[in-house]
Parts: C-alpha cells; structure tokens; sequence
C-alpha cells in the first residue's frame, strides 16, 4: 500500500498569466503558497485483475477505458497500471473552493501510482504530468501554478515561459516575517462551491480586450515578491486589493453582492485587502488585516466560517509505504 499527501494552496497574485494565452506571447509569474490542508491518496493492490476507484463515487471497472472519472483514468493510462489496482482519496477541504484541489488531487495521483510501481519521481516530473493531463489531454481551460505549487510546496515565485519552460524559485523571508504575515491572514468559508471551468472560459475569452489588465496581475507578482523578500508584509494588503479589482475588470461571475458586500465590511473592520481565491464566484476569501484588527474583522463578518491554517513547506510527498 502507498499513501501520498498533496497539499493545497493559496495563490495571492499573478492568477491568470499562468493561462497559455497570456505567457505564449509574455512570461506570466505569480507568488503561491501551500498550506496544511491535503489530499490523501492510497494506492494498494486488488484482489482480481479489476480497477476500484473511491472517491466521491465508487467505481468498479474491468478495463481503464471504462473509467468515468477522467482524471483517475488518464493518470493510470499514464502510469501504465491498467488492471488490479485500488485507489481512494480523501481531503481536508471539499473541492470547488479556490484552493487548487483539482491539480494536488492530479498530483497526488501521479504521485501515488508511480511510487506503486516503485518509481522516484521529482517535483518537476509530476506537475509537468500533471498539466498534461489536465490541460493537454482534458483540455481544461486552467493555468499551470496549482500543479506546481502542490507539487513543489512551500512559499513560491513561479514563472511560466513562452517556451513552456517552467521556474520555481522558493521566497527568502527574513527572520520572523513568514510568522507575522500569517498572522495578518484570515480565510473564510462562503459556504458556496462552484466548478470552475465556466468561470475560466469566460475569462479567457476576455484576453485580448483585457492584456493591460493580465500585465498588470503580472507586476503584481514582481512587487508581491520584492515586498515580501524585504520583509514588507503590510504592502500585500494593497496588492491584494489591487489584485481583486483587476481580476473582477477582466470578466464577471468572479464576485456577486454577497461576496462584495462582506469584502466591504472588512474593509471597514480592518482588512487592507484581499480575494475570493481560484476562479471566483464563491469558495474561500482571503483576507489582509491591519495590525491588530484580525479579530475585528473575523467579527464583522458573522456566519462566514474561519479556517485555521499555516504555511506548508513541503510538496506532495510519499507518507506511507506498507508491502
């Protein structure tokens, strides 16, 4: 049996450039982290020459091509294991909230299968397989900094080539900064899960109208990178804000009232800033609060479920070997 665990993340700026459209004609980049929170997968062998897949649903399959969940089916072809295997997944967070649980689910997986079969694979190897499933052959219309950073882990700049060459470079925090820009984070719970393919084709479909917008979350990498390599976390509020505004210009169906309105009320709370995480429309929003105003804030915005959280600095890992 093998156990990997993928972790989750929280992206703060640069969401969009990492979509081909954007970094085919000009780099994109954004700043990511993981946090505590995972995907479990296990892999083990069956008792007959038959697939068992638990998930949400369960399947029992005799052949890979008879598989429904296209994820689960196109990392086994990948992987070559095409008959007697079980796989189930768990995970700390349901999916469909912003926090990249598709791609660490992918990356997790890959993960799992490949150590099944007795097989090291790196970071890179598996988020680069990861985005070929997902966007080459599932043609999801998603960027590629959620495989990344699930597999990678840690406190990231990523950038995306125009040749399709992918860097990762970890933050260098000075001395007690990682600890107090935690400690200006709120997450909160809308209680609404969405998928977000519809909300991302939009989006694309709006890259030619909206490129100064797109160069714009770019350089909001750069200063996310630069202010946090000096230790200048309160300058993220700003950015975060930034951020959200120009994410909203680009297409609608990121915000609706309700989430507007209780970014309003943190504003007046305390917040500096902050975003509905992924593609929008609901999920979890990430909050920049001022100096002491953490608890104000979390106040201000009753029914909104917190969720505690921390920096997570390792990737997907392998956490169980039995067999």
């Amino acid at each position: 049996m093998i156990i990997s665990r993928t972790p989750f993340r929280i992206s703060f700026a640069g969401g969009g450039t990492d979509l081909a459209e954007f970094y085919k004609k000009s780099s994109g980049a954004v700043v990511s982290t993981a946090i505590d929170k995972y995907m479990y997968v296990t892999v083990n062998k069956y008792f007959d020459d038959s697939i068992i897949l638990k998930y949400s649903k369960t399947e029992l399959v005799k052949k890979v091509d008879d598989i429904k969940h296209p994820i689960l089916r196109e990392c086994l072809k990948l992987t070559g294991l095409t008959r007697g295997v079980e796989v189930t997944s768990m995970a700390d967070v349901v999916g469909g909230t912003g926090l990249g649980s598709s791609s660490s689910f992918t990356v997790g997986v890959l993960h799992a299968l490949h150590a099944y079969k007795g097989e090291y694979v790196g970071a890179e190897q598996l988020a680069a397989e990861a985005c070929r499933i997902e966007i080459g052959r599932l043609g999801e219309p998603i960027g590629k900094q959620d495989q990344y950073i699930a597999a990678y882990g840690g406190f990231r700049h990523i950038e995306f080539m125009p040749d399709e060459h992918v860097r990762v470079d970890p933050l260098i925090f000075p001395a007690g900064a990682q600890a107090k820009l935690l400690d200006r984070l709120v997450l909160l719970y809308t209680g609404v899960t969405r998928k977000a393919s519809p909300l991302l084709r939009r989006f694309r479909a709006k890259f030619t109208a909206k490129a100064d917008a797109l160069a714009g979350m770019r350089e909001l990498a750069e200063r996310s990178r630069r202010a946090l390599e000096r230790g200048d976390v309160d300058a993220l509020g700003e950015i975060l804000h930034e951020g959200w505004t120009l994410k909203k210009s680009v297409a609608g169906g990121v915000s609706n009232p309700a989430i507007d309105r209780a970014y309003d009320v943190a504003l007046k709370a305390g917040a500096s800033g902050g975003k509905i995480l992924g593609a929008g429309g609901g999920g979890f929003l990430l909050l920049f609060c001022k100096p002491g105003k953490k608890a104000a804030v979390v106040a201000s915005l009753k029914g909104w479920r917190q969720i505690p959280f921390r920096f997570e600095q390792e990737g997907s890992k392998i956490v169980y070997v039995s067999g």
